[in-house]
């Protein structure tokens, strides 16, 4: 891909950008959201037409109008919202519409498709049933499954945009094997990761774009990680320092006591205080998101307390959680947390739309635009104005909005699940930033992460979880990730 040119109503997306994938390589494309990395791969697969530049193909330019172009051509994407039909097995959802059929047209061969994919699974080596129903996959399986539907299609060219934001680490080596032996085989493929130590360990080389512009590309076993950090970001990141450590004085603002949830949650019991980051640490099924939204009201407990501010609190519902002053960034911010097809005004706003009705039942449009001015100024949110659609939005600025939505309602209980998944590396020292001035300012935060490095750099204690108990307690002077993960693992409280 050599000089591409793509621009969107108000915004020039690509700006003579290049890219170049050689057989049997996996070249990584890396930039902040909003660099512009997707837009040129939708471009590659037929999503977008580029406005100039031109595609070589094998030595010949080609033109890719459509993504069927894409598919014969042997280019294919696999993204990182899984696009695969539950309710089928998984013969059928690499075949489908392409099914085998019997001497009679409108029959379809099962047998035939399901040894078609039996000989594509020896092919990657990978152990699975094709008569298995997809709803009854793990995540990192049914990534499997989007990779074997790729190569169906006799794919040269594998793009992989965050294959393992979901995955464990057991999950993750699976990954990286069928990786290699894709590679061996002469399939090139562009991986995109905001995961520095995965690009580091997989990577022959590394794009890097920024603000829709080809920054440069490097080999990797030749550059530094600061070094692709620097370029992504062309300013210098967020560090913290002298991180103030909250005073074992301060008030306690909530407490739980002996929650209980089916198997989900076993006696569960800590303490919040002011101005305070409280780590949740642990593995993936541990029960971190549970207890978050246990306290938020969005799953109804067996047994336990929640003391706020020293008082019970009765949370049936988030309803009755925000009125109590608690605010929840989901894990995934664009199910649970934002109006996607609405604006920034109205995100902004969303929770606290009672302070805004007028005594005949109006919205004042003016004092929610108002709002929204705010908090887009405050937080340093991209965005061209409060009235852009919040799909339009880079990961890390829908972060902010939806940060910006609680501070509207003036939440004292932050609850952060996975505040920085899916977001790049310069945004991730924002969204740290952020939450260091708001526990300055008196908040009081749970953040819930799997990155362990995130956690004791922004964390006043840790708590860790394993298998729906509290495990652990450890003091941020103290913690450490080996003592994390024996804490992560250890079944016994």
């Amino acid at each position: 891909m050599e000089g591409i040119e793509k621009s969107f109503p108000g915004v020039h997306a690509l700006n003579q950008c290049r890219f170049q994938l050689q057989a049997g390589e996996v070249h990584a494309l890396v930039g902040e959201n909003g660099a512009g990395k997707s837009t040129l791969m939708k471009i590659l697969t037929g999503v977008y037409q580029k406005d100039a530049g031109v595609i070589v193909h094998k030595g010949r330019e080609v033109d890719i109008p459509h993504t069927k172009t894409a598919q014969q051509l042997g280019i294919s994407i696999i993204h990182q919202e899984l696009h695969l039909m539950p309710h089928l097995t998984v013969a059928q959802n690499i075949y489908i519409g392409r099914e085998p059929r019997k001497k009679f047209p409108l029959l379809l061969d099962d047998k035939a498709l399901d040894e078609q994919v039996r000989v594509l699974f020896r092919r990657m080596n990978l152990d699975m049933d094709p008569r298995a129903r997809v709803s009854d996959l793990t995540v990192a399986k049914q990534q499997m499954v989007e990779i074997a539907k790729a190569l169906s299609y006799d794919s040269e060219v594998l793009i992989m945009d965050e294959p393992t934001a979901a995955l464990t680490n057991s999950e993750i080596q699976e990954l990286f094997r069928i990786i290699g032996q894709l590679k061996a085989s002469g399939v090139g493929i562009v991986y995109i990761s905001h995961r520095m130590d995965e690009l580091k360990r997989i990577s022959d080389r590394i794009t890097v774009m920024r603000d829709g512009c080809y920054i440069d590309t490097l080999k990797t076993n030749e550059v530094s990680v600061d070094r692709i950090i620097s370029l992504m970001v062309g300013r210098e990141i967020y560090h913290s320092v002298d991180f103030k450590q909250t005073d074992s004085e301060a008030e306690t603002v909530l407490e739980v006591r002996n929650l209980n949830r089916g198997n989900a949650l076993k006696d569960i019991a800590f303490t919040l205080k002011k101005g305070e980051i409280l780590g949740f640490a642990g593995l993936m099924g541990a029960g971190r998101t549970e207890v978050a939204r246990a306290i938020f009201g969005a799953d109804r407990i067996d047994s336990g307390e929640i003391i706020i501010h020293g008082k019970q609190a009765r949370i049936h519902n988030p309803h009755d959680a925000v009125k109590q002053g608690i605010g929840y960034l989901s894990e995934d911010r664009k199910q649970y947390g934002l109006l996607v097809d609405m604006d920034v005004k109205a995100n902004v706003a969303v929770a606290s739309y009672s302070r805004y009705r007028s005594i005949l039942g109006w919205m004042k449009q003016e004092r929610i635009a108002e709002s929204a001015e705010k908090v887009v100024e405050s937080l340093k949110v991209k965005t061209p104005s409060v009235d852009q659609k919040v799909k339009f939005l880079s990961g890390g600025n829908q972060q902010k909005v939806v940060i910006g939505k609680w501070l509207t309602r003036d939440s004292d209980i932050l609850i952060f699940d996975e505040p920085t998944r899916g977001i790049d590396v310069g945004a991730k020292g924002e969204i740290y930033k952020l939450l260091e001035e708001l526990a300055e300012q008196g908040k009081s935060i749970i953040m819930i992460s799997s990155e362990l490095p995130e956690i004791l750099r922004m964390s006043h204690r840790v708590i860790v979880m394993c298998e729906g108990r509290i495990t652990g307690e450890l003091l941020r002077e103290e913690a450490d990730q080996e003592k994390i993960m024996k804490l992560a693992t250890s079944r016994t409280g």
